[in-house]
């Protein structure tokens, strides 16, 4: 840019100079790092006010332009003397370190830098800008932090001019950092990447072959198999896209051999509805949702959204078929490994999902198998199924519902689905979601999906809400000390009194009661071991209640606390009476244990016939006589414990 004659351009040109001269005593290397500060450089940033042909009236517009004017003249001057892999380039990066300085104190307009940065990476190569991106990197708060709104275009502008150069097979890290850039620098609640409209990219269009084609050169005798079954072989490179001839594919249909067999193949041929398709067939209907993929109000239309329907189907039969197989395959692989005692590499399959990227799917046919076989690309075919069943699940009626009050009525449409439509795509849902989880970390991946997928509807209703603002003011300090004194105030220690607000009166723990309370806590029931009999009683209640009760939870209750006592009386039993547990079938021929008992009571009151004392009477009891030996139920528990 020439300045020549005009002196205020000379004088802004030789005061930056000086200025580089410092910058690079300050920072003798030349690395990017670190950012120059205008400490750096003492009175020199005030004093540039000053520097002017004595005409200090002159508007901020003209002194603006003479400032960019003279940073022009560096700026060109630097990227023509050297490369930005020497080391003299860092005068680039302590100009640009200036520029900001300038900018941040509006003594020059403040997108200068982008401007310099947009011409930097324009006269760069890929690896040059590479570079440029570790300045921007470095300095993003700072470049970003003031004046952001006459910044924001130029950033847009730059970094899509980028973009567009940058491959997203070969520079698809680079790709990255760019996005990353532009989302570290605009707020979340920007608008400059909201599509408002809801238009889709309908120009993403997948060519893909009409048909396999067999090799027409080199077609050898048919491949027979054990059993004798044919084996259709195709070779050769798919030649026929969807734009093909009639001709090409009269001639795939029918290719004779030199054996004078024949292989034929019908294109049009479809599976029957839950049987899983071959690759031939599955082929066609594969690649055609892609164009649903792309844009989904098709499916509008009721013949597009059948063959979608169809499609996507046969697509998920085919894909667990796939990893059935692939699971048995590379079991019986382990296996053989282990009996050979081969090694296994170090790289497993987390390794091989991390490192696979596909920015553009590859359709021709002799890949098919290839790819349906990759666990990557079924997941990416399937993550893609999921957006388009979740736009579907949108469109009930009772979804769209809760968006009848938003203002955005182009992202919004008037097509409902139907009942029958909506439990299909439901369905469908779950099923792709249970494939997700399955193969090497299937659950963290499903997780990732679900989780941006459910963050991605909050942002489909912020942009039909309108894009309001999401940020909100900052808190006054006049509200944040009255919110201080009341937390103050809410947490500070009372002098608690004699009764408390709605307290209970506890005297009725005092005087003559806590007589009666201690009597009772003395009583031997309390710590004595009760009876078998004593139990009798309660369970026979709780049968009857398991008997009568209706509801479910009642009678749960009631088979609890059966077997609590059962449990408990089984104890007691076991120390008397232990040759009688072995007539105890699971607790249910529990009576067994007082027959005998109830037995030897009823013989003793008929041998005493009339002599026996009639009841009331004062006379002792008689005390029956033990016997030297011991009885049979004795003999037979001393039988059962020596065994």
């Amino acid at each position: 840019m020439s300045s020549a004659g005009i002196s205020s351009v000379e004088r802004y040109t030789a005061f930056f100079r000086e200025l580089l001269r410092k910058a690079q005593a300050v920072k003798p290397n030349a690395d990017i790092e670190p950012a120059l500060e205008a400490s750096d450089f003492g009175e020199g940033i005030a004093q540039i006010i000053w520097v002017s042909d004595g005409s200090i009236t002159k508007s901020n517009q003209a002194h603006y332009a003479a400032i960019e004017t003279a940073f022009r003249n560096i700026f060109y001057e630097s990227l023509a003397s050297s490369s930005i892999n020497d080391p003299s380039f860092s005068e680039v990066w302590n100009l640009l370190d200036i520029v900001s300085i300038l900018s941040d104190n509006e003594q020059c307009e403040p997108g200068l830098i982008f401007w310099l940065v947009e011409e930097l990476l324009d006269s760069q190569t890929i690896d040059g800008c590479r570079s440029v991106f570790d300045y921007l990197d470095s300095r993003r708060e700072r470049i970003t932090a003031k004046h952001f709104k006459q910044k924001h275009l130029i950033i847009l502008r730059a970094c899509n001019e980028l973009l567009r150069r940058l491959s997203r097979a070969e520079d698809t890290v680079f790709c990255g950092r760019v996005f990353i850039f532009l989302f570290e620098s605009f707020p979340l609640g920007d608008r400059s990447s909201v599509n408002l409209r809801g238009e889709y990219h309908t120009e993403n269009v997948t060519t893909y072959d009409n048909a396999p084609t067999p090799s027409e050169v080199d077609v050898g005798p048919m491949a027979i198999d054990g059993d004798g079954k044919e084996e259709q072989v195709y070779g050769g490179e798919a030649e026929s896209k969807t734009e093909g001839s009639e001709a090409t594919q009269t001639a795939m249909s029918d290719a004779t051999d030199k054996g004078g067999k024949s292989v034929k193949f019908d294109p049009k041929s479809e599976s029957l509805p839950g049987e899983i398709p071959d690759l031939d067939t599955l082929y066609p209907l594969f690649w055609a949702l892609q164009d649903n993929f792309s844009t989904p109000t098709r499916l509008f239309d009721v013949s597009n959204f059948q063959e979608f329907k169809a499609g996507l189907e046969s697509t998920l039969h085919k894909f667990k078929d796939v990893h059935n197989n692939l699971e048995v395959r590379g079991a019986t692989r382990v296996s053989d490994e282990a009996r050979r005692g081969t090694k296994r590499k170090r790289g497993g399959p987390a390794d091989e999902l991390s490192s696979s990227f596909n920015p553009k799917y590859l359709t021709s046919r002799d890949l098919f198998e290839l790819e349906v076989s990759d666990l990557a690309f079924r997941r990416h075919i399937l993550v893609q199924a999921l957006i388009i069943v979740d736009f579907l699940l949108s469109l009930t009626p009772k979804a769209k519902s809760k968006l009848d009050s938003m203002t955005n009525k182009s992202v919004l449409y008037s097509y409902n689905i139907s009942e029958e439509d909506s439990k299909w795509a439901s369905q469908m849902r779950s099923e792709i979601a249970t494939y997700l989880q399955q193969g090497p970390e299937g659950k963290f991946y499903y997780r990732m999906v679900d989780t941006v997928l459910s963050r991605d509807k909050n942002w489909v209703r912020w942009k039909a809400e309108g894009c309001p603002p999401i940020e909100r003011p900052a808190v006054s300090a006049e509200d944040f000390v009255n919110a201080r004194k009341g937390a103050q105030k809410a947490c500070t220690s009372k002098r608690l009194r004699a009764t408390p607000l709605g307290s209970l009166d506890l005297k009725f723990l005092s005087d003559a009661e806590t007589v009666d309370g201690l009597e009772k806590l003395r009583d031997m029931e309390r710590f004595s071991v009760p009876s078998a009999e004593s139990f009798r009683s309660d369970i026979v209640e709780d049968e009857f209640a398991i008997e009568t009760t209706k509801t479910g939870e009642d009678k749960q209750m009631a088979i609890n606390a059966r077997a609590s006592k059962m449990w408990r009386m089984l104890r007691v039993v076991s120390k008397s009476k232990l040759n009688l547990l072995d007539k105890i079938d699971d607790g249910n021929n529990w009576q067994a244990l007082f027959e005998q008992e109830e037995t030897e009571n009823k013989c003793k009151k008929e041998e005493g016939g009339p002599n026996e004392a009639p009841k009331g009477s004062a006379g002792p009891e008689p005390v029956p006589l033990q016997s030297a030996e011991p009885s049979v139920d004795a003999t037979s528990v001393q039988e059962t414990v020596i065994k």
